[in-house]
């Protein structure tokens, strides 16, 4: 029955990094296309919102560390 264990954990570590890096990737391009309409539109405040993008990647790829950390937990059981 360990071996089941083991392979259902691998099976769930997977499932983790591979839906929790969707909403991320998704986000993070979402993102970068608004960022590079507006730089577009405005470009005199292109500095503002390249810094406000950068922020914005970071707290989303944030969320895909946390779903990395789940699937090295899962494993390692």
């Amino acid at each position: 029955m360990e071996g089941l264990e083991k392979g259902l954990a691998f099976l769930g570590a997977g499932l983790a990094i591979g839906v929790g890096v969707l909403g991320p990737g998704i986000g993070i391009g979402m993102l970068v296309a608004k960022s590079v309409e507006g730089m577009a539109r405005q470009p005199e405040v292109s500095g503002v919102i390249r810094t406000t993008m950068f922020i914005g990647i970071a707290f989303a790829e944030a969320l895909a560390l946390y779903a990395l950390v789940i699937a090295f937990i899962l494993s390692g059981k």
